[in-house]
C-alpha cells in the first residue's frame, strides 16, 4: 500500500507529492494528460519552433513562493529570467506606468502627488517580504505566523476592497496600475479583500520581479517531476480517474483537481454544491515576425504589459465580464513577451506573445478583433507583425484542462469569502467528508496562480493526519 496518491500532475499536485516524499512516504501521482504541468505547460501552439505557454506565463508568485525557495528546483533545470521592467503599464499619451523592482522608480511613474503616497504603502511590508509571503500564503494558518504584527497590518490595508485603498492616489496613474494588479484575479475591483491582491503582486515585483522560466512554464513542471522521481516517488500519465476503485489502495489520496470533480470521483455527493466558479478569459498566443510595438518605451522591455488605459476602462472590462455576463467592448488586456526575456522560445529574430481578456464563465463568442483592436491603440502595426496566432475561449481552455470550469483558470471565483476561504468555509480547507481523501488544487488556499503552495499546506495536512493514525 502507498503512503499517498496524489490526482492530478499540476504544479500544486506535484509539489503536494514532492513534500510528502521529502518526508519518507511512498507517493504516486497520476495524471489524466500525456505530459505533466497542469497550468504550467509548454506547447508550440502556432508554428514550429516558436514554444508558448498555454495558460500561466510569468511568474511573481513562483519565484517568490516559500515552497519552491525551499527545494533545490535550479538542480533540476529550473532557471527564472527577468525582463528589464517587471510589468509596464502604457497609456494612450505614449507614457507608461511601471511597476519596477525599484520602489522609488516605480513610485515616480505615478507623477508627484502619488510618489510619497506609493512609498508610504509598501514601505512597513517590503523589508519584512519573505515573512509576509510564508504567513499570506500559509492561510488559514497551518503554523503559526512568523511576523503576526505585520500580518496584521497587512490585512488592515488590503482586506477592504481596492477601491477604498486607491483612494490614496490623487491621479490615474497609480490607480491604472493599482486595478491591472487586482485584475489579476479575475474579480471585480470592489471585491472584499482585492486590495490585498494588488499589494502582493506589487511587493512580490519589488523583492524579486516578475520572470518567466528559462524554456517556458512546461520547466517549473519538469523540475519539480525530476525532483519527486529522485525522492523515490511515481508519476503516471494518460492515465484518467473516474472513481477512487481506479487509483491504487494508499493511506491518503491527494486532489489537484477542481472540487466538482473530486466530489464526482471519491463519491462526495453535493459537499461542493455551494462553490463557486467565475468568469473566464479569452486568451491569444501569437508568433510574430518581431517584437511588439510598443509606443511607450517601457513597455518594449517589460516582461509583462497590462493594457487598457485608466481604472475606470479596467474596473468596466472586469464588469462586464463577471458580473453582466457579457464580453466587454474594450477589454482589458493582460500580456506577456517571454521572448523578450529568452530568445530561445522563438525562431531567431521572431518572438512569442502571450494576452487575455475577460469574458463571461463559459462564454462561446470570438474576442479576438476586440483584443487586436486594443493592443494597435497601444502598438500601431502589431497586426502586421502577426504570422500566426492560436486562439482558446472557455470551451477550449475547459476541454485543455478540466480543472478549468467554464474556462475558470483560477479554478473558483476570486471574490467575497472565497478569496480566502475556499473551497468551504473551514478551518480546515483541505480536507474532506472522506478521512482519506483532501484536496490541493487552487480551489484551497492560498488560490490561483503557479507557487505550489496549495499543495504545500495539504501535503502538512497529510502527513498530520497519518502521522497520528
Amino acid at each position: 500500500m502507498l503512503d499517498a496518491v496524489v490526482v492530478g500532475a499540476g504544479p500544486n499536485g506535484l509539489t503536494a507529492a514532492v513534500e510528502l516524499a521529502r518526508r519518507g512516504l511512498s507517493v504516486a501521482v497520476f495524471e489524466a494528460r500525456d505530459t505533466v504541468g497542469g497550468g504550467a505547460r509548454t506547447e508550440e501552439l502556432t508554428l514550429p519552433g516558436f514554444r508558448h505557454d498555454p495558460c500561466s506565463a510569468a511568474h511573481p508568485l513562483g519565484i517568490n513562493s516559500p515552497a519552491f525557495r525551499d527545494m533545490p528546483l535550479d538542480r533540476y533545470g529550473l532557471e527564472w529570467l527577468h525582463a528589464e521592467l517587471p510589468m509596464a503599464h502604457p497609456f494612450p499619451d505614449g507614457s507608461a506606468a511601471v511597476l519596477s523592482r525599484s520602489v522609488a522608480e516605480t513610485a515616480a511613474s505615478f507623477g508627484p502627488h502619488d510618489a510619497g503616497t506609493y512609498r508610504r504603502l509598501v514601505a512597513p511590508f517590503l523589508p519584512k517580504w519573505d515573512a509576509l509571503a510564508r504567513d499570506f500564503m500559509a492561510l488559514p494558518l497551518t503554523t503559526l505566523p512568523r511576523d503576526p504584527l505585520t500580518l496584521a497590518r497587512f490585512g488592515l490595508a488590503g482586506l477592504p476592497p481596492s477601491t477604498w485603498l486607491m483612494r490614496r492616489f490623487r491621479d490615474d496613474r497609480a490607480r491604472a496600475l493599482f486595478s491591472g494588479l487586482v485584475a489579476h484575479a479575475i474579480a471585480p475591483l470592489d471585491g472584499l479583500g482585492t486590495g490585498a491582491v494588488g499589494l502582493v503582486f506589487a511587493l512580490a515585483g519589488h523583492a524579486r520581479g516578475w520572470p518567466v522560466a528559462r524554456g517556458g512554464s512546461q520547466s517549473i513542471s519538469d523540475a519539480l517531476t525530476a525532483y519527486l522521481k529522485d525522492l523515490g516517488g511515481a508519476v503516471h500519465t494518460n492515465y484518467e480517474i473516474k472513481r477512487l476503485d481506479d487509483l491504487p489502495p494508499a493511506r491518503a489520496y491527494i486532489f489537484d483537481t477542481s472540487p466538482t470533480a473530486l466530489a464526482r470521483i471519491a463519491g462526495l455527493g453535493s459537499y461542493y454544491e455551494r462553490f463557486r466558479y467565475g468568469a473566464s478569459v479569452f486568451k491569444l498566443d501569437y508568433a510574430l515576425d518581431g517584437p511588439v510595438p510598443w509606443t511607450a518605451k517601457e513597455a518594449r522591455s517589460a516582461g509583462t504589459v497590462q493594457v487598457g488605459p485608466g481604472s475606470r476602462d479596467i474596473a468596466a472590462a472586469l464588469h462586464a465580464a463577471s458580473r453582466e455576463g457579457r464580453a466587454p467592448d474594450k477589454p482589458f488586456l493582460i500580456t506577456v513577451q517571454p521572448s523578450v526575456m529568452d530568445p530561445s522560445r522563438a525562431p531567431a529574430g521572431k518572438h512569442v506573445f502571450w494576452a487575455y481578456g475577460h469574458v463571461p464563465s463559459g462564454w462561446d463568442g470570438d474576442l479576438t478583433d476586440a483584443v487586436e483592436r486594443q493592443l494597435e491603440r497601444f502598438a500601431p502595426g502589431f497586426r502586421d507583425r502577426i504570422l500566426a496566432r492560436a486562439t482558446a475561449g472557455p470551451p477550449e481552455l475547459a476541454a485543455r484542462n478540466a480543472n478549468y470550469v467554464g474556462g475558470d483558470i483560477a479554478c473558483g471565483a476570486v471574490s467575497g469569502l472565497q478569496l480566502l476561504l475556499r473551497p468551504k468555509l473551514s478551518l480546515s480547507p483541505y480536507t474532506t467528508p472522506h478521512p482519506a481523501v483532501f484536496i490541493c488544487s487552487s480551489a484551497s488556499p492560498p488560490g490561483p496562480g503557479v507557487h505550489g503552495m496549495s499543495g504545500h499546506n495539504a501535503a502538512k495536512a497529510v502527513w498530520r493526519r497519518i502521522r497520528a493514525s
